[in-house]
């Protein structure tokens, strides 16, 4: 089955497609995980996205029940420099090809994927289009430069849960923050966490879990109202794919909340957080996705390698002299953490979580807790 994958510029490879027979359009942006492309594949963040993967073999160890961060596939196609054709892992029910066309979603692989990454990190991230199905390079190409922009593209609302749900610790497996791994919890008095699901992934209601927090799961246009009659003791806000400025009923329903509980948000969150407090963002060249970026936070002095996936940033300038930025990305500076200097409130635009990628920012879940118990 032959593959083109078009950028809306007028740049074109050609390879041998995988998964699913059909076309998509979307951002294309890199991932430079070497493992983890389960999780990256059903990671809601990536709603509207086209992920190419840095590492050059992906699918070595296939597929598994276990590994999955949500419902479902979310990213719109997969690029991949060589597909092993060999699952080789114990835990594997099928392979990444299967795993894909069950999920409807296409792949192509046999390309140069170091040209195409280094084509975005000069150029920058844009609309592409991956077509396994017969069409020529122009069609190709003219449904890339048709697709939607992700700029002002509002997805929480494609990516939420539908009604509120509790995480139970029935539901508890650890594969990602592995440091937080407890027994079963019989605490009647553990305390209660609202989790705002704007796309999130299964391992963070995992690390609350861990740490001895009843979790309800609500969509994301819940508002500050309804909220409080689940009486939490804090909320937290997730991951999630799109542009942030677009969400502005959740911006309000946030600063109802804030000062009333405490509030940690991450990724998504965080982005949301910085605009509620009266901050701005703004759109990154090509993002930061993968599970090797350095970030230092301020207040310790220490440096965390963490995993991330965002392609919009909180502009540090644009933030009230009441807030301060607590983590700051030392490859290219930007904002990657900040708090309220006097109301219970903090964030950070990377994903502690990790599932896939390192367990160094997994203390940020702990300092979550304390702030529950102060």
């Amino acid at each position: 089955m032959k593959a083109i994958l078009a950028l809306e510029d007028g740049s074109v490879w050609h390879g041998e497609g995988f998964g699913a027979n059909t076309c998509v359009v979307g951002e294309v942006v890199f991932n430079t995980s070497m493992t983890g492309y389960q999780e990256i594949l059903t990671d809601p963040s990536y709603r509207g996205q086209i992920v190419t993967m840095t590492y050059p073999l992906i699918g070595n160890y296939g597929v598994n029940d276990a590994d999955t961060e949500s419902r479902q596939v979310f990213v719109e196609g997969l690029v991949v420099r060589e597909l092993s054709r060999v699952v080789s892992n114990w835990r594997a029910t099928k392979s990444l090809d299967e795993y894909l066309k069950d999920a409807g979603a296409p792949g192509i692989s046999d390309i140069d994927t170091r040209s195409l990454v280094r084509h975005i990190r000069v150029r920058g991230s844009m609309r592409g289009c991956l077509a396994t199905a017969d069409l020529t390079e122009a069609e190709v190409i003219q449904k890339a430069r048709s697709a939607p922009e992700m700029v002002g593209a509002a997805l929480a609302s494609e990516v939420t849960c539908e009604q509120s749900y509790g995480w139970s610790d029935d539901q508890f497996r650890v594969y990602g923050s592995a440091a937080l791994l407890h027994q079963k919890s019989s605490n009647p008095n553990r305390p209660h966490v609202v989790a705002y699901d704007f796309g999130l992934k299964y391992n963070s209601l995992r690390s609350l879990a861990a740490l001895d927090c009843r979790v309800t799961v609500v969509p994301a246009h819940t508002t500050a109202e309804q909220v409080s009659e689940l009486k939490p003791d804090g909320i937290w806000l997730s991951n999630g794919p799109g542009d942030p400025e677009p969400l502005t009923d959740i911006i309000a329903n946030l600063r109802k909340l804030f000062g009333r509980y405490p509030v940690f948000g991450i990724c998504l969150g965080h982005q949301l957080v910085g605009l509620a407090l009266g901050g701005r963002t703004y759109k990154l060249p090509f993002g930061h996705h993968g599970g090797n970026h350095p970030v230092k936070d301020l207040t310790t002095g220490r440096v965390e390698i963490t995993a991330q996936n965002h392609g919009f940033a909180v502009d540090a300038d644009s933030l009230p002299a009441d807030c301060e930025v607590t983590h700051i990305n030392l490859n290219d500076n930007t904002v990657e953490g900040l708090r309220h200097k006097s109301l219970p409130v903090f964030s950070v635009q990377y994903h502690p979580e990790a599932a896939p990628g390192p367990h160094d920012a997994c203390y940020l879940f702990e300092r979550f807790r304390e702030l529950l118990k102060s």
